[in-house]
């Protein structure tokens, strides 16, 4: 039995409203422990190379879910549905929203590791968004239908 647009679009909203409010909540700690009032710096010893391995897997499988969810909604391709709204803003909360795992890793290093690599987050974010758009470039191509004449 086929679902409704309708309802499609419901659990669509309601799924990607749902993970908003969590990566908002992992902001929110990250924010706060950088303001100092909460600190969680020295929590977690995890070395760069375990830190891009896990922005390098989050982004192919946040891409891959994104192609895969905008596929399922608009019947498309992402890049061909631009100008429809629904495209945009999963682009976006895909693209931005789950980094901010990394990001919170990445504050509960030792202070002194944080201090040693400053740009520790920015070249994660580009590994993030890096594997992210392989899914993007490498999708399948739509399935065309055929009519008998």
């Amino acid at each position: 039995m086929k679902s409704s647009p309708a309802a499609s679009h419901s659990r669509l909203e309601s799924l990607e409203l749902g993970l908003l409010a969590v990566f908002l909540a992992v902001w929110l700690v990250a924010i706060l422990n950088g303001l100092g009032f909460l600190p969680l710096a020295g929590t977690l010893n995890l070395d760069l190379y375990r830190l891009y391995s896990i922005a390098a897997v989050l982004g192919w499988v946040v891409g891959t879910i994104y192609v895969s969810r905008t596929q399922r909604f608009t019947g498309v391709p992402p890049q061909r549905s631009e100008g429809q709204g629904v495209s945009k803003r999963l682009l976006l909360s895909y693209l931005i929203q789950p980094h901010s795992c990394v990001y919170f890793l990445r504050t509960l290093a030792p202070f002194e590791v944080q201090q040693a690599a400053p740009m520790v987050p920015v070249y994660s974010f580009c590994v993030y968004s890096l594997f992210f758009l392989v899914p993007l470039t490498l999708r399948a191509p739509p399935r065309r239908k055929f009519r008998d004449r």
